[in-house]
C-alpha cells in the first residue's frame, strides 16, 4: 500500500447501484431505449462501416462537424470525451494540476466534480447551497474564491440533483469571475430545459459548456460527451485527453443520433408533460416536498422519514430512485413506471386515501 497515494486509500468511488428487479429510475436517463430502426441503421455501420482491427478516428473530425451544426458553432470549439466524466477530468488537468489551485462546488450537485478533483490531489472547496430553495451562496462562494485560490467554478444548469436551473442573479455572478478562472457550466439536461449559456461563449473564453449523448438523446452506453468552449481551451483539452478515446460505434452512434434528432427528441414535450403530472400528483402528499424541475427528473423530502430506509423500501417494492445530497431524485419514467412509484409511495407512507393513487 505505500506505493499508493495516502490522499486516495480513505476516497469513496462513484457508486451506481445495480437493480435488476426494480423500475430503473435512479440515473437520469431516458425511459424508453433507442427504437428498433435506428438500432437497425446503427448495426449495418457496424457490420459494413467498422474495420474492428482499425483504431477509430483519433480526432473525431466528423462528429465534431455534426456536433457544430447542431450547436450552431464552429467545429473548432467542441472536444469529445468519453462521457463527461473525461471532460471533467481533461479540464482539471488543464486547469489546477501542479499545485495551481482549487475547485469551488455547490452541493448538493453531480458529485464527480469533487470525486475527479481529490483523484487527482486537487482540493475541492464545497459551499452549500440553501437547503429550501438550492440557491448559491454567492458571497460565501465569492469569499471561496478568494481565500482559495478557486481556479474552476463547477455550475450546472438544471442542477442534478435538484432539478433547478441557474438563476438570473448567479449567471451575473459568473459573468462577473475573472477571465483567470474557469468557469463550467454544465448543460447536460440542456434537450429537456433548453436553456443555454453557449452564445456568450464568444464573448466569455474561460467559459466551458458539457453536454452529453447520454440523456435525451438515449446513448448512455455509449459512453459520449462534447465541451464546448474557446478555441484555446479546446486546444488545452485535446492535449489532456487520452488518445482513441472514443469507439468508433460510439461516435457512428452520437453522429446517427444527430442526423435523426429530431426524431428521437420528438417526444420530449411528452416526457416532460409525464414529469409535470407526476409532480402535481406528489404534492398532493401531506409528507412529501417536491420541487419544480426543469430536467428529466425530480427532487422530492419526505418529512419525517429516514429517507435512505425509504429509498430501500421503495427498491424493495420495485422502485429505483437515488438517495443523495438530503432528497430523493427520481428520473420519469414510463407512464407505467411512474404509476407504480406513485402507488409504491403512498403504500409506504400509509395510510393515504386509495382514490389518489
Amino acid at each position: 500500500m505505500d506505493a499508493i497515494r495516502p490522499s486516495l486509500l480513505n476516497m469513496q468511488p462513484y457508486e451506481a447501484e445495480i437493480l435488476p428487479h426494480a423500475d430503473k429510475l435512479d440515473a437520469n436517463e431516458y425511459p424508453e431505449d433507442l427504437p428498433e430502426w435506428f438500432k437497425k441503421k446503427l448495426s449495418l455501420v457496424w457490420e459494413k462501416g467498422i474495420h474492428s482491427n482499425r483504431y477509430p478516428d483519433a480526432t473525431h473530425s466528423s462528429l465534431k462537424r455534426a456536433i457544430a451544426d447542431y450547436a450552431g458553432l464552429d467545429d473548432s470549439l467542441v472536444s469529445l470525451g468519453n462521457g463527461s466524466d473525461e471532460l471533467i477530468r481533461s479540464i482539471l488537468i488543464a486547469t489546477c494540476l501542479e499545485g495551481r489551485g482549487s475547485i469551488l462546488v455547490s452541493p448538493p450537485t453531480f458529485s464527480m466534480y469533487a470525486i475527479e478533483a481529490r483523484s487527482l490531489g486537487i482540493p475541492a472547496i464545497s459551499i452549500p447551497r440553501n437547503p429550501d430553495t438550492f440557491a448559491l451562496d454567492l458571497p460565501a462562494c465569492t469569499e471561496a474564491i478568494e481565500r482559495d485560490n478557486v481556479r474552476v467554478v463547477f455550475l450546472v444548469s438544471p442542477n442534478s440533483p435538484t432539478g433547478t436551473p441557474l438563476t438570473a442573479e448567479e449567471l451575473d455572478w459568473a459573468r462577473s469571475l475573472p477571465e483567470s478562472i474557469a468557469v463550467v457550466i454544465d448543460e447536460a439536461y440542456f434537450e429537456f430545459s433548453q436553456a443555454t449559456v453557449v452564445p456568450e461563449l464568444e464573448r466569455r473564453p474561460n467559459w466551458i459548456v458539457l453536454r452529453t449523448f447520454s440523456k435525451a438523446f438515449r446513448l448512455a452506453a455509449h459512453r459520449v460527451g462534447y465541451a464546448i468552449a474557446s478555441a484555446d481551451m479546446v486546444r488545452a483539452l485535446e492535449v489532456t485527453r487520452l488518445p482513441y478515446n472514443l469507439p468508433a460505434l460510439s461516435q457512428w452512434a452520437a453522429q446517427l443520433a444527430l442526423e435523426f434528432a429530431d426524431d428521437l427528441l420528438a417526444n420530449i414535450p411528452t416526457l416532460l408533460a409525464d414529469r409535470d403530472r407526476l409532480r402535481a400528483e406528489l404534492s398532493l402528499i401531506p409528507q412529501v416536498q417536491v420541487w419544480p424541475s426543469s430536467a428529466n427528473f425530480l427532487y422530492f423530502r419526505v418529512r419525517d422519514w429516514d429517507l435512505a430506509q425509504l429509498q430501500q423500501q421503495l427498491i424493495q417494492r420495485g422502485t429505483g430512485l437515488r438517495y443523495t445530497g438530503g432528497g430523493l431524485r427520481l428520473s420519469v419514467g414510463t407512464p407505467a413506471q411512474n404509476c407504480r412509484f406513485l402507488v409504491n409511495l403512498r403504500a409506504i407512507l400509509a395510510p393515504v386515501p386509495q382514490h389518489m393513487a
